[in-house]
């Protein structure tokens, strides 16, 4: 059974068969991590598909803040800055090792074999495992399927296909991981190559 899927524009109610946009976030070696500007409008995917796995949290109407427990027990402090602007403080053993912005754009990190989506709805979800390495087509969870190739050094970049082979995003891993949160679908693609995704 084929599950139909849309892509919206965030904000908007306009829908469109495909769109692209480029995400980035946190690199290895480094502590910071930020969304960077697309080449064109940020999207989310929604899907009907309802399926079990790592839980997320967002913070709820009226906070600014929010503290999460995530996949290898290190926290993520959470902060609203604004409309579609949320960063990320992930803490281990009291200090922070990396700090995701969703600023427009959804972040995503590679914290050494544990995934983080932080959306542009302020939700953040992590998990461990599910990896897929280097260039190749791979089918990912939700019933998606990613093409990787490799542009350079720490540079790869996923598109993403929905069921009838349309792109319907492309993650752009640059220097800086790249994550997307899909509704019910999460994606992180990282300057190694990795591509991991998580219900």
């Amino acid at each position: 059974m084929t599950t139909r899927r849309t892509v919206r524009f965030a904000g908007l109610a306009a829908l469109t068969a495909a769109a692209a946009f480029s995400l980035t976030a946190f690199q290895g070696g480094s502590t910071d991590a930020s969304a960077s500007p697309a080449s064109k409008d940020a999207v989310s995917i929604s899907h009907s598909t309802d399926a079990g796995g790592a839980g997320g949290a967002k913070i709820r109407a009226g906070a600014t803040a929010a503290t999460e427990t995530l996949a290898d027990g290190s926290t993520a402090r959470i902060s609203k800055l604004g409309d579609l602007h949320y960063t990320a403080e992930i803490v281990s053993d009291g200090s922070v090792v990396a700090t995701l912005e969703a600023d427009q754009h959804d972040a995503g990190l590679d914290a050494n074999g544990m995934y983080v989506v932080l959306g542009i709805d302020g939700e953040i979800h992590s998990w461990m495992g599910g990896e897929h390495y280097g260039p190749g087509t791979y089918e990912l969870e939700g019933g998606w399927t990613a093409e990787v190739t490799k542009l350079g050094e720490q540079h790869y970049r996923a598109d993403i296909l929905d069921g009838e082979g349309a792109v319907v995003a492309t993650l752009d891993a640059d220097e800086q991981d790249a994550g997307l949160d899909a509704n019910d679908s999460y994606i992180v693609l990282s300057t190694r190559g990795v591509i991991s995704s998580s219900l």
